[in-house]
């Protein structure tokens, strides 16, 4: 429910979280509401989509100068997502652009090998 979900953000804002990551609900589908909840509670700096595989439903937005990462479902199955590349960014204090997601395009394909090296192989270079 996009109220609850909008509602529950703000909830976290105002006691002082630093960091608000959303699971889920990211796709085109009507049934995944999470990003108009995100945008209905206020969200700024909104990019959404990244050229980054797995991830391309990633969405980076601003609530009261609080980060909020939408995280598509695929963080969940696989070993290196487009998450992995932006949380240390965000944990460093950076604020993602649209300009900045494009950017990624470069490097932004996961092969899935057979054996992950990540953070050691060219996913996110």
């Amino acid at each position: 429910d996009k109220d609850i979900i909008r509602d529950t953000i703000l909830d976290f804002i105002e006691k002082g979280i630093q960091l608000v990551l959303v699971a889920g609900g990211m796709s085109v589908d009507p049934d995944d509401v999470s990003r108009v909840a995100i945008n209905d509670a206020g969200a700024t700096d909104l990019a959404y989509g990244s050229p980054v595989l797995p991830g391309a439903m990633f969405l980076y937005a601003r609530i009261k100068d609080v980060p909020i990462m939408g995280l598509p479902a695929c963080v969940l199955y696989y070993r290196a997502t487009v998450f992995d590349l932006m949380l240390p960014r965000v944990l460093a204090g950076e604020r993602i652009t649209r300009r900045d997601l494009a950017e990624m395009a470069h490097g932004g394909l996961c092969l899935n090998c057979e054996k992950c090296h990540y953070p050691i192989c060219p996913f996110g270079k």
